[in-house]
This record gives structure tokens, C-alpha cells and sequence, in this order.
């Protein structure tokens, strides 16, 4: 008889409330993530509505997609909104992560809030503090969401869109320790603070996102905001993972190195959280937003370990089932704190990193990340509980190999379980009826591509009855949902 790892959901203990916001998405105009990979233009033959690929926007509704964060990234402390409204779109230098391109600005603020309607994402804006000012930032939370009909609104109107947009998340600057003007701490939260302020005047219902970073900064940050906490609702974090070794050339020792990454995301959202409890106390709930995060291969990076070096590319890099596994060590973590975490966007949504769609000409496929965020799917909305894992097999540093994370919503429960083992299978006791949405591979090290599309796919399995629950045998290297 196998050795079973037995599953049990323990409904009475409940982290949290799974907000779709933690199955967010990123779209940064660095290299062929906007331009190429959701925006072709109205004029290109590649099918498009309103000038987004028709492929991609009907992938990333189906995926879902609940929220998306635009236009940066470094990008974002770059960009001019002015630029992209109206008929007339003026070609500015894009600047993002070491690449220099031409952007003729053809995407801009309707067409990415149209598109989002679209898709069914809610749009989360990040404004630019790095180049541009308190006003222009003003005057792009008037336009985008006032009513009163001041020049802006009016504007707005000739432009095609009447009615208010209500964008409630903005984030005031990104990476503002490095990329968005070297701001120490101290001078970053005095400068948030003026931002702030002034935004709450144009819209008391925005949610703001202040910029965070590690450990000492967003100590230092929480101090200068300690006394002004009505004026932050989010924290944003960032964490890539970027131990693990080639993207598809890695050991085993990376393979497990890799995962091990991502499940220390969630101690970097736990001390974050203890850093605002610290300054704040209950007087404010500041949410975390993980609002970039997932793996950063050497192949395209010029710092970290491994790096490669030279010149990047388009930070275009391979997107493998080991990867999507990543993304559901991660996702367990997310679970676990949902009662802090209050969004999270991977990096980025086409193309670029970590990216769950690929395009290539007209050719388009989804990655396993892409799977991974489809099965998911039943937990958006539900609340997460505890799953209590017993037996089963040991990785070689002697952690548990299966793990799992479960929800529960209108009285039905999903558990999404994963086999971590590179090398052998295993045999899981689960206490839900139904079938499994598996993702496996023979090799973690596999990945989709234009001329082999479907190599890494979701497949229904069945689970079997043994009298104390149904069991499912999950390959090496795998993961399977059950709703």
C-alpha cells in the first residue's frame, strides 16, 4: 500500500477572506509586454479590438484577470499622462529597467480603463512622483474620476468618456528608493505625505499606495507616516525570486532553492506587517500590496545570483511547470495572510518575466503560469482555512513534500494540493467529492511555446473512493485543484 498523505480542512480556522486583488496582474511598457503583447494598434492585421490583440484579451477574461496595475514599474516616474489622451499622441523616450524605446503613446489612459472593463480587471494606476508633480497627478485622478464639470471633466467628455471612471487604486510613485529618484526614507515619506494629502482633496474615496521597500527603509517610512496612517491605505513590497538557478537548465538543488524562495515571500509580508502594526497599532488597517513579485531567471538581469550579464534582452525569459509550482508555493502563503495581504500583481502579465501569455507575431499560448492562475479560480472570493497534512512524502531537507491551501465559500470547499517532490509521486487523502484540474509535466523543466502549445496543460483526472475520503495521485513535480 502506498504511504498516503492524508488532507484534512479544518473549516473553524480561517485566515482570511481571499479578495480577487491577490490574484492580481502587471503591465509595465518594458519591452514587448504592452506594445506587441495586449496592444498591436488599430491598424494591425493581427486581429484586435480597438487595438488590443483579440487573442490576449480573450485569454486573460477567461484566466480571470481581477485586477491590473499600469503603467509602471520604473516606467510609471517616467510617464506624462497628457501624452497619452486625445487624438494627437506626441512620441516620447520610454524609459524602464536599462530599455530606451519610442512610444507613441497610441495606448493610454481610455484605452487601458476601456480594456480593463473589458477583461474584467479592476485598474489600479501607479502615478508618476519621480519626474512629474502633485498637480499633474491631481489632474489625472480629476480626469479619470471626477463628476464636477471642471476643464478636466469636460476634457475628459470630448475625449469619449462622460461619465466618470472611478479608478480607486493609485499608487504615488514606484520604487522610489531606486529607480523612481533615490529617495532615502525620510524624504519619500514627507513627499508622500504632500502627495497624499493633496490627491484626498480631488478624491476622499482613492485608495493610495505608499512605497516600500526592505526592512530599514520601511521602518524609517512608518515613522514619518506613524502620525498621518489616514493617508496610506496600502503598503506596496516587491519580491522577486532569483535563486534559482537557469530557467530551464537547473539542478535539483535549484529546483528546491527556487521554491524555497517563494514560500519566504510570505515571512517578508509578516515582517511588513509587523513593521505598520508597530507605527500604527489599530488606529489605521493599512493593507500590504505585493504589488510586483515572482521569478527573475539570470538569463535576464544584470544583478543577483547567477546573473548573466551583457546586454538584456526584453527580459523575455522561459516560463516553465517549475515556475507555475512557485507560484503556488507563493499562492499558499497569500492564503494564509489574506487577513494582511490586500493585493498582489505578478510580473508581468505578456512577455515579460514571469508572464502566464506569450505572443510571437500572431501567435499566442499560454504558459503553466497562466494554468496555475486558472485553477486557482475557485478560491477568489472564498475564505481561506487551514489544511493540517499529515504523513506522506519528505524532500530531501526533510520538509513535507505535499502541501495544500484550501477555501471554502457557500457551504463548498476547494483545495488546491501540490506534489513539491521533483523525482516521485504521490498518493493524497482528500476529504472533497469531485474531479481535479492537474497540472503536470514530465519534466519540471517544461515549458509551452509556439510550435508546442499545449505540452504543459490542465487535465481533468478522476479521485478515487477508499471508504475514508478519495484519493489522487499526483505525479512528480505537480498540482491539481479540487472543487
Amino acid at each position: 500500500m502506498p504511504e498516503f498523505a492524508a488532507l484534512t480542512v479544518l473549516t473553524d480556522e480561517v485566515f482570511g477572506t481571499v479578495s480577487p486583488r491577490l490574484y492580481g496582474h502587471f503591465a509595465e511598457h518594458l519591452g514587448r509586454c504592452c506594445y506587441d503583447g495586449i496592444w498591436v494598434g488599430r491598424g494591425s492585421p493581427i486581429p484586435n479590438w480597438n487595438g488590443f490583440r483579440l487573442d490576449v484579451l480573450n485569454a486573460l477574461k477567461a484566466m480571470p484577470t481581477p485586477l491590473l496595475r499600469w503603467p509602471g514599474g520604473c516606467y510609471a516616474d517616467h510617464y506624462h499622462w497628457r501624452d497619452g489622451i486625445g487624438p494627437s499622441r506626441p512620441v516620447r523616450l520610454g524609459m524602464s529597467c536599462g530599455l530606451q524605446v519610442e512610444d507613441d503613446n497610441g495606448l493610454g489612459t481610455h484605452e487601458f480603463l476601456d480594456y480593463c472593463k473589458q477583461i474584467g480587471a479592476e485598474a489600479y494606476l501607479a502615478g508618476n512622483m519621480g519626474s512629474g508633480s502633485v498637480q499633474e497627478m491631481c489632474d489625472w485622478l480629476e480626469y479619470c474620476n471626477a463628476s464636477v464639470q471642471t476643464e478636466l471633466v469636460k476634457e475628459r467628455t470630448s475625449n469619449g468618456h462622460a461619465e466618470p471612471y472611478g479608478v480607486k487604486l493609485w499608487g504615488v510613485g514606484n520604487e522610489n528608493w531606486g529607480c523612481g529618484g533615490h529617495y532615502d526614507a525620510d524624504s519619500y515619506g514627507l513627499e508622500y505625505r504632500r502627495y497624499a494629502t493633496m490627491l484626498q482633496h480631488v478624491d476622499p474615496n482613492a485608495e493610495l499606495v505608499t512605497c516600500g521597500h526592505n526592512k530599514e527603509w520601511n521602518e524609517r517610512l512608518m515613522d514619518k507616516l506613524r502620525h498621518h496612517a489616514f493617508l496610506v491605505d496600502h503598503f506596496s513590497i516587491h519580491r522577486y525570486w532569483v535563486t534559482g538557478g537557469s530557467g530551464t537548465a537547473f539542478s535539483d538543488e535549484q529546483y528546491y532553492k527556487l521554491l524555497r524562495e517563494a514560500d519566504e515571500t510570505e515571512d517578508f509580508v509578516k515582517e511588513t506587517r509587523a513593521i505598520i502594526q508597530d507605527a500604527v497599532g489599530d488606529k489605521k488597517k493599512i493593507g500590504i500590496a505585493l504589488d510586483e513579485w515572482g521569478v527573475w531567471h539570470p538569463e535576464v538581469r544584470q544583478w543577483g545570483e547567477d546573473a548573466v550579464g551583457g546586454d538584456l534582452n526584453n527580459y523575455e525569459q522561459a516560463c516553465t511547470l517549475r515556475d507555475a509550482l512557485a507560484a503556488c508555493a507563493a499562492f499558499e502563503g497569500f492564503h494564509r495572510q489574506a487577513d494582511s495581504l490586500s493585493m498582489a500583481n505578478i510580473a508581468q502579465i505578456v512577455n515579460v518575466l514571469q508572464a502566464p501569455i506569450r505572443t510571437e507575431g500572431d501567435a499566442m499560448w499560454l504558459t503553466p503560469n497562466y494554468h496555475v492562475f486558472a485553477m486557482h479560480e475557485p478560491h477568489l472570493g472564498a475564505q481561506a482555512v487551514r489544511v493540517l497534512v499529515e504523513g506522506g512524502l519528505s524532500l530531501p531537507d526533510g520538509s513535507p513534500a505535499v502541501t495544500a491551501t484550501a477555501t471554502t465559500k457557500d457551504s463548498r470547499k476547494a483545495v488546491t494540493v501540490m506534489n513539491r517532490h521533483l523525482h516521485e509521486g504521490a498518493t493524497v487523502r482528500i476529504p472533497v467529492e469531485g474531479s481535479a484540474k492537474l497540472l503536470a509535466s514530465d519534466r519540471a523543466s517544461d515549458e509551452n511555446g509556439p510550435d508546442s502549445p499545449d505540452r504543459v496543460v490542465l487535465r481533468e483526472v478522476g479521485l478515487t473512493p477508499d471508504g475514508n475520503g478519495w484519493v489522487l495521485e499526483l505525479p512528480p513535480h505537480s498540482v491539481a485543484t479540487i472543487a
